[in-house]
């Protein structure tokens, strides 16, 4: 049996990975896939903190949310993100797993209120908790969400789920010179201004500490082999001297 290298991690996902190749919405196969990758991390013994973005329903910076006040557009992603950790919920539900949704912004009728005491009690107890809703506040992105929950929790690493290999030099996507970064420091990462997180995320990282691992989520396997010490995609961490 393959041996855990982290006790309790914050995986990160988009909302658009929740939409596959559908550009929006859910599409029930990735739900499914992203169930089954996550249920093999958990059979290690691993506490597993999720966040998921809400692109897929609504951004609150994206271009149909321009006309809007900014404060009610944010709200309405943030709003986003708890459809989308009830959609993976049931998924991970239907996998066995037991799972607690907790929401930044009340709503006691569809998830449980934001308690930091009440999630680690949960992810002691063998319990995946979801946390939606972002902090609950406007002006900041589920990145900046995953990184705070990831610090209240005592996460040993916060996993960022992509639909690349990793942390390139430009855009793998549109250009095929594109360099990997297997390893990258902080203040690398920073000077280059290399798209690991939106800035007040990463500053959160590297001021607390807490590395950052960016993977290819459509390689099955992928999470459950990072979990168990494999180097795989890109891992963002202090300067060693």
């Amino acid at each position: 049996m393959s041996e855990r290298h982290f006790k309790r991690v914050l995986l990160k996902f988009s909302g658009e990975a929740l939409a596959g190749e559908q550009h929006s919405n859910f599409d029930q196969a990735v739900l499914q896939y992203l169930a089954r990758e996550i249920k093999a991390a958990y059979e290690l013994g691993i506490q597993l903190g999720l966040v998921f973005g809400g692109g897929n329903i609504f951004r609150g910076i994206s271009a149909e949310a321009k006309t809007m006040d900014r404060v009610k557009a944010d709200y309405m992603g943030m709003l986003a993100t708890v459809i989308n950790a009830l959609a993976m919920q049931d998924s991970l539900e239907t996998q066995g797993l037991k799972v607690r949704v907790m929401s930044a912004i009340q709503m006691i009728d569809v998830a449980e209120p934001m308690v930091i005491r009440h999630a680690i009690e949960y992810l002691e107890h063998g319990e995946i908790v979801i946390f939606s809703a972002g902090t609950g506040r406007p002006y900041f992105s589920t990145d900046s969400g995953a990184v705070l929950r990831a610090l209240e929790i005592k996460a040993d690493v916060i996993i960022k789920a992509t639909k690349v290999d990793g942390v390139y030099d430009k855009d793998p996507l549109q250009f095929p010179d594109a360099v990997l970064y297997p390893v990258l420091d902080y203040e690398t990462a920073l000077s280059k201004q290399l798209r690991v997180m939106d800035q007040t995320a990463f500053a959160l990282c590297r001021d607390n500490n807490l590395p950052i691992i960016v993977y290819n989520l459509k390689v099955p396997g992928n999470l459950r082999r990072i979990l168990t010490g494999e180097h795989i995609g890109t891992i963002v961490t202090r300067r060693h001297s």
